[in-house]
């Protein structure tokens, strides 16, 4: 792969001796995102290691990689130039801003019901109980399982992206009800839903700890599930005979 005469950097990054794992994807991400679909970033790096895992974190998130070139003092420079999007990609991107998620909950008889989701189905408990056994979970576990769930793997797709290898992975949650009478229908005073949500992640994965640390805030601030219980979304569900 040799460097064309016209090929001139819009910006330029040093990741020093760091490999992809250890905080280069940051930088290069970091130094990327300003950059407009098209331009090109020149990466200067001394780890010998960085030539066998750029290309392949670049095939991963669709950026081109278009030379490679030796510099001195035992530095390479690799030119990768911003994935430009497509036709097809923009209108994915409006199909997806515009989809509906659709459910079909059906009461199943006692104190369960069933949803239809795509091509899923699941029973669903009573919404709050606290017996150590049920036929079903009830509705608030399924609501931190989501949550949990959406955590979990948005941070392993986000670490996989900046070429993160996770080995192991758990998101554990707990949380408890303001007052949960409300909905029992005991009490009139309070909020039946959680007052809060408390959990840890437990990771074992191949970058310092700074890295993961910022890849954690990323996918709170970009999942959908926790996003919408921080900000909750309106809820308007009308009664219709049948």
């Amino acid at each position: 792969m040799n460097i064309q005469p016209d090929l001139h950097p819009d910006a330029v990054c040093n990741g020093g001796d760091l490999d992809c794992g250890s905080g280069l994807l940051l930088i290069i991400r970091e130094a990327m995102q300003p950059l407009s679909p098209g331009g090109i970033l020149e990466i200067q790096s001394r780890e010998i290691s960085v030539k066998e895992d750029l290309p392949a974190w670049c095939r991963l998130v669709g950026h081109s990689l278009l030379a490679i070139v030796p510099g001195e003092g035992g530095s390479t420079s690799y030119f990768v130039r911003k994935q430009k999007p497509d036709e097809a990609l923009l209108d994915d991107i409006v199909k997806a801003k515009g989809f509906t998620w659709s459910v079909r909950t059906r009461w199943s008889g006692g104190m369960q019901a069933k949803a239809f989701v795509r091509n899923h189905s699941f029973l669903i408990g009573q919404p709050a109980s606290f017996d150590t056994a049920d036929v079903a979970p009830n509705a608030l576990e399924y609501l931190l399982s989501a949550l949990g769930g959406c955590l979990a793997v948005g941070l392993q797709w986000r670490a996989s992206r900046r070429g993160i290898e996770v080995r192991n992975l758990e998101v554990v949650l707990k949380a408890r009800s303001e007052n949960i009478l409300v909905f029992l229908g005991t009490e009139d005073g309070g909020h039946p839903g959680m007052a809060q949500i408390e959990g840890t992640l437990y990771i074992d994965a191949d970058a310092d700890d700074p890295v993961l640390l910022d890849l954690w805030q990323e996918t709170l601030a970009r999942s959908p599930v926790t996003q919408t219980l921080v900000r909750p979304a309106m809820v308007q569900v009308e009664l219709k005979r049948i």
